[in-house]
């Protein structure tokens, strides 16, 4: 990956976490990583579930849709990555989820739209 195309995938993690947070989340860690995998946010929402929050930017129509992205295999290790993260003694009992937020730029400069799949794959 390029170091433009990072930079640009850091931006848009950071402005979901800023609409997580802005919407009564508690963004508890960024871009954790577990040695099951990756987890770009991991939140806690309102209800009080611990949430692993993939983010997917997609800068056009033509690189598809973010929910393609993640197949069966990254959402496998998605899961692996967030059950590993839960068992830190001070998460112990929190309910778990996965979403995927997916990014597109707006017509407006450095502004990001943004749409929250909730509970993506099952459990």
């Amino acid at each position: 990956m390029t170091a433009a195309r990072q930079r640009i995938g850091q931006r848009a993690e950071a402005a979901v976490g800023e609409w997580l947070a802005a919407s009564g989340w508690r963004v508890i860690d960024r871009r954790a990583r577990t040695p099951w995998g990756e987890l770009d946010l991991v939140a806690i929402d309102p209800a009080g579930t611990l949430v692993g929050v993939e983010v997917k930017l997609r800068r056009h129509a033509r690189s598809g849709s973010g929910a393609e992205a993640v197949d069966a295999r990254r959402l496998a290790r998605l899961r692996s990555a967030l059950v590993g993260y839960a068992s830190r003694p001070q998460l112990a009992g929190l309910p778990l989820r996965l979403d995927l937020v997916v990014v597109t730029p707006s017509s407006v400069p450095d502004r990001w739209l943004a749409r929250r799949h909730a509970g993506i794959g099952a459990w």
